[in-house]
């Protein structure tokens, strides 16, 4: 009776400790769950919605517009807010590339500096600018190698990738989650409300073709429909790119909620 119960104590510690510490599949991302899941990059992507950013995006017949909302600079009397970059989800890769990091901003800003070499490689080897499909795959690549590696753990970002093919001479919009699935889209939202606001796109989009100003206008609708309502409005960061003017182009605006007064798409009082 004595062995019987000794065993049923050490057992039932047994259990305790592995409790508190979680199962193994649980913390390693290179072991399946008994469902066939990588929890670990499930946890990255419900990391992306963590960061509270909703960014939309909208791909045209000539044009692509992506809007994120802009970071807060934390409460800090001694931080150096002056510098536009400091706090941005939206990089120039090159002059004809633009990448919106949806996630936590520091693995963004990382995964923009290898996204800048390798394109920057790409055109010392071939002698033009690498197509965003070709980043965008690149990128999937990436992200997919840092799950079969117990060192390394998957980027906690969704990636948006916009630009103007070269060669087909049409827009592109693809993105590339921390699972490093690349898929193309017509238009596509993520982060905190993304779900929210691809429904709203789902609704709104139709066959009917997009020229650069319905563009415009259909991404800031989205972004509307997933913002609170506030009298300051709301700091956004707008990345465009175009087949008559290439170059990726940004700009901070401020918007609102519901359009004040006269105010057109975008407030044009934006800082």
């Amino acid at each position: 009776m004595a062995s019987q119960g000794g065993v049923s104590e050490s057992s039932s510690s047994g259990r305790g400790r592995a409790a508190e510490t979680g199962p193994s599949y649980d913390r390693s991302i290179t072991v399946f769950s008994p469902k066939g899941r990588l929890l670990q990059v499930e946890y990255a992507l419900k990391s992306v919605k963590l960061a509270g950013i909703t960014s939309v995006a909208v791909r045209g017949d000539d044009s692509v517009c992506v809007i994120t909302q802009r970071s807060r600079a934390p409460v800090d009397p001694l931080l150096d807010t002056t510098d536009p970059a400091a706090f941005s989800h939206l990089f120039e890769i090159t002059e004809r590339l633009g990448m919106l990091a949806t996630g936590m901003a520091a693995e963004g800003r990382s995964l923009a500096h290898e996204a800048r070499n390798e394109a920057a490689g790409f055109r010392r080897k071939w002698g033009y600018e690498m197509p965003p499909r070709m980043l965008a795959l690149w990128l999937g690549d990436r992200a997919q190698v840092r799950t079969q590696h117990a060192k390394l753990r998957p980027y906690r970002v969704v990636a948006t990738i916009v630009g103007i093919d070269e060669e087909k001479r049409t827009p592109e919009l693809f993105t590339c989650d921390p699972a490093g699935l690349v898929l193309g889209h017509k238009a596509t939202s993520a982060g905190f409300k993304g779900l929210e606001a691809i429904k709203f796109l789902e609704e709104k989009m139709t066959g009917d073709r997009l020229p650069f100003e319905s563009t415009i206008e259909m991404a800031v609708s989205a972004m509307r429909h997933v913002l609170e309502d506030n009298k300051e409005g709301h700091d956004i960061e707008v990345g465009v790119v175009r087949k008559s003017s290439p170059a990726f182009r940004t700009v901070l605006k401020r918007l609102h909620k519901y359009p004040q007064g006269a105010q057109s798409t975008l407030d044009q009082g934006g800082r």
